[in-house]
C-alpha cells in the first residue's frame, strides 16, 4: 500500500509535526507568544489557536468520517473560533497543545479496520483516512513552520511532512493558485532531496501544475527544492530564498508567483 492510501505514514508524520511544535510552544515566553508569526496577520499566539480551533473541528470532521455522516456546516465552526479567539496568548498556546496531542492520540488509537472504514464527503470528493489526513498535515505542518521560522531563519518545513505532501501538489492548483494577468509556462526541476527528482510544467494562466519533462514551450525556468515548492504554493517564499540559492529563476520574477500563490 503507498501514501496515498496508506494512512499509517500520515499519522506518524501528524505525530512527529505535533511533537515539534509542542516542544516550541512551551519554550515560549509572553513576549515570543506575541511576536507576530510568518502569518502576518496572526501572532504566534494565534497561529497555535488556529491549529487548536482546527484540532477541534477536525475531530468532528472524524466522527463523521468514522460514522459515514455528513461533515458538520459552517454554523458549527464559529461558536469554535470565538471561543479560542477569546482566550489571552498563553491559554491559546496551551490549549492548544493540549488539543492537538488529544487529536493525535485519537487518531493512533484507531484500529485498522476503523482507519480503513473512514469516508466523508468533503470539497467534491470523498476522503479516504489518508485523504482526510493530508488536510490535516498541510496545515499542520506549515502553521508549524510559520510559528519556528519566527524565531529561526533557517527553520524548514519538516522533511516527513514533505515527502509526503509534495506529490499532492498538482490537484490543488485550481482552488489554491490565482491566474496571473501574464500567463507563462514554467520548467520546474526539483532536485532529489526528499525523494527523487521531479520535474513539471507550471502554466500560470491555468495554474495547472502538471508531472512529467517539460513542456518544450516553456519560456521561463525555476528550480527549487520540494520544500521551497511546497512553501511556493503556500505563498511562503520570499526574497530570502532567493539570496539563499534555494530558489532560482529566469523567465519570470518571484514577484510574479507570489501574485499566483499569495496564500493563506
Amino acid at each position: 500500500m503507498n501514501s496515498e492510501t496508506d494512512p499509517i505514514p500520515w499519522v506518524r508524520a501528524l505525530r512527529a509535526s505535533h511533537d515539534r511544535l509542542a516542544g516550541i510552544a512551551g519554550s515560549l515566553d509572553a513576549d515570543g507568544l506575541r511576536k507576530r508569526s510568518y502569518a502576518k496577520e496572526w501572532s504566534v499566539a494565534q497561529v497555535l489557536s488556529h491549529l487548536g480551533s482546527q484540532a477541534e473541528i477536525f475531530s468532528l470532521w472524524l466522527d463523521a468520517g468514522l460514522t459515514g455522516g455528513d461533515p458538520p456546516g459552517q454554523e458549527a465552526y464559529g461558536p469554535i473560533w470565538d471561543v479560542w479567539n477569546a482566550r489571552s496568548p498563553e491559554e491559546q498556546a496551551s490549549r492548544s497543545v493540549n488539543a492537538n496531542a488529544n487529536l493525535i492520540a485519537r487518531i493512533e488509537a484507531l484500529s485498522d479496520a476503523e482507519l480503513a472504514s473512514i469516508r466523508l464527503a468533503m470539497f467534491g470528493r470523498t476522503l479516504d483516512a489518508a485523504g482526510l489526513l493530508r488536510m490535516r498535515l498541510s496545515e499542520h505542518a506549515v502553521h508549524s513552520w510559520d510559528v519556528a521560522v519566527t524565531f529561526d531563519p533557517a527553520a524548514r518545513v519538516a522533511p516527513d511532512a514533505v515527502g509526503l505532501l509534495i506529490d499532492g501538489l498538482p490537484p490543488m492548483m485550481g482552488w489554491i493558485g490565482k491566474k496571473a494577468a501574464d500567463p507563462a509556462l514554467i520548467a520546474v526541476t526539483t532536485p532529489a532531496t526528499t525523494g527523487p527528482a521531479r520535474s513539471y510544467t507550471l502554466d500560470t494562466g491555468g495554474v495547472t501544475l502538471t508531472p512529467g519533462p517539460a513542456d518544450a514551450a516553456a519560456s521561463a525556468t525555476l528550480e527549487l527544492t520540494d520544500e521551497a515548492l511546497l512553501r511556493l504554493v503556500y505563498g511562503r517564499v520570499d526574497e530570502s530564498a532567493l539570496a539563499s540559492g534555494e530558489v532560482r529563476l529566469s523567465g519570470v520574477t518571484l514577484a510574479g508567483l507570489q501574485a499566483v500563490f499569495p496564500g493563506f
